[in-house]
């Protein structure tokens, strides 16, 4: 089981009321929603292995060079060398580095690497698996991994984490008349506000995907352009025609990296806290005791 953990510490944080403090008046409602995530889905799926996978640069710079608005509306403040700051509610970024502290005092495997947002390292990872692959997340460009064949699906919350879409390429198709591979195609023609992605004009889903079925992929799209004997409609083909610069590089910004260097470390979830007494030490401090006692209960059973 692959976790998109900072996707779901953003849906924890606005999922919990803040209200939920630490002795000290700190708000932890993002590391106590998270802890209890990771409880229910041990719970409902008990996996074998265990990544909390991390953004260690959530705009790389190889992305922005090739499509300057990627992620742009989201920074906080930009810097001439090292990563952009992220804009982040005042009080869930100093949750982070706790929600980092408890992971690693649990012993719950948590990966980042430099240079790429944890997409990339949920796709390295999924594609060095030998086994099935869950990957939690409420980011759709990871459909993109879907494959029936060696066992990858996306589970996809729609009401944290007790509801999930279990997303298999019969979802896909019926959803996007896509498979996997498809996705990033559809993806990227549609576009992304949230991520600064501006799309093909003109053309959403609906569209899209009618494109990809008539003309295979995305190169089959771009030859229909200059086939005079063609479907597209005049409207497509200039609107495709005007964004050859942006389809040209789109791929690569919207395809998450397969050969990320990550470690290869013992995933397994632990059944015991890897160090008990930090542990303990965090969940006086943090006022984390239920969460942990819950989310251990669940690691023993």
């Amino acid at each position: 089981m692959l976790l998109d953990t900072a996707s779901l510490y953003y849906r924890a944080y606005f999922g919990v009321p803040d209200s939920v403090r630490a002795p000290d008046g700190t708000p932890v409602n993002a590391v106590r929603g998270l802890l209890d995530f990771i409880a229910r889905l041990v719970q409902d799926h008990r996996p074998d292995d265990l990544v909390a996978c991390m953004d260690a640069d959530w705009r790389p710079h190889w992305r922005v060079e090739l499509i300057p608005s990627y992620k742009a509306h989201r920074v906080a403040e930009e810097f001439a060398e090292g990563p952009d700051t992220e804009e982040t509610p005042d009080t869930l970024a100093p949750q982070v580095p706790i929600i980092e502290d408890v992971l690693d005092a649990l012993g719950i495997a948590r990966i980042g690497a430099e240079g790429y947002e944890a997409d990339d390292v949920i796709g390295t990872l999924a594609s060095r698996a030998t086994g099935p692959v869950d990957i939690v997340t409420g980011d759709r460009d990871l459909y993109q991994l879907v494959d029936d064949a060696r066992g990858i699906r996306v589970l996809y919350p729609l009401k944290g984490v007790g509801s999930l879409q279990l997303t298999d390429e019969a979802v896909l198709r019926e959803k996007y008349a896509v498979d996997g591979p498809g996705y990033v195609d559809l993806a990227l023609l549609r576009g992304d506000p949230s991520d600064g992605l501006p799309g093909v004009p003109g053309i959403g889903d609906k569209t899209a995907a009618k494109l990809l079925a008539q003309y295979g992929d995305l190169a089959g799209i771009m030859a229909a352009i200059d086939d005079r004997t063609s479907k597209l409609t005049p409207s497509q083909r200039k609107r495709l025609d005007e964004a050859r610069a942006y389809i040209a590089v789109a791929p690569k910004v919207v395809r998450v990296a397969t050969d990320v260097p990550v470690p290869d470390l013992d995933f397994a979830l632990p059944r015991e806290p890897l160090h008990p007494a930090a542990l303990d030490e965090l969940a006086a401090r943090w006022g984390l005791g239920g969460a942990l006692k819950r989310l251990l209960t669940t690691l023993q059973a």
